[in-house]
């Protein structure tokens, strides 16, 4: 009965950490460097953080996932910064619940490729698209090896690929198609 008690504490307490770090990330704009000094990655930010993040890092370019979405305040404040600070504004529409197919990781690894940099890639949260976007980049643009690439796509960043759990789990199943076609046979 001890060794229960025991076994169900320090699952609370796993628990209770792992909701905290999640809630720190939310808080913080989940921002963090991708390839040094060229790519950053972050949840979606507000004005200001944009403003910040372009003279802390010098942003070159946004790398919006969440698609054109035109009458939205968060769009319309993004683009608009992004147009005073002459930061690129591109935009690329991903789901975390759909996988993307040969052709789309294609177009999003050359969008990134020819990105101004320092680029900052976000969608929501910073966490599921955000995680494949930038694990491409550093697997496809970076050549980084595979541990360094896995690392962008999980709960480091917030991510949490757990089937039939997660609904971003369609990033994991798309990274681990993708694997063999970056350099990765047989993961």
């Amino acid at each position: 009965m001890v060794l229960v008690r025991l076994s169900v504490r320090a699952a609370l307490i796993v628990l209770a950490a792992t909701v905290g770090y999640l809630a720190y990330l939310h808080a913080s704009g989940n921002f963090h460097e991708v390839a040094p000094g060229k790519v950053y990655r972050a949840a979606q930010m507000d004005g200001q953080a944009l403003v910040r993040w372009h003279r802390e890092h010098g942003i070159a370019s946004v790398l919006n996932l969440r698609g054109r979405n035109d009458g939205s305040d968060w769009y319309e404040t993004e683009r608009a910064v992004s147009d005073r600070l002459g930061i690129k504004h591109l935009d690329f529409r991903m789901s975390a619940q759909a996988e993307l197919d040969q052709p789309e990781v294609e177009a999003l690894l050359a969008v990134m490729r020819d990105a101004p940099k320092p680029m900052l890639i976000h969608c929501m949260g910073g966490a599921d698209r955000t995680g494949l976007a930038a694990a491409l980049y550093v697997a496809g643009l970076e050549n980084g090896g595979e541990d360094a690439a896995e690392r962008q796509l999980s709960l480091t960043y917030g991510h949490v690929g757990v089937p039939w759990l997660s609904k971003a789990w369609a990033m994991d199943t798309t990274w681990e198609r993708i694997e063999p076609w970056l350099g990765f046979p047989g993961s």
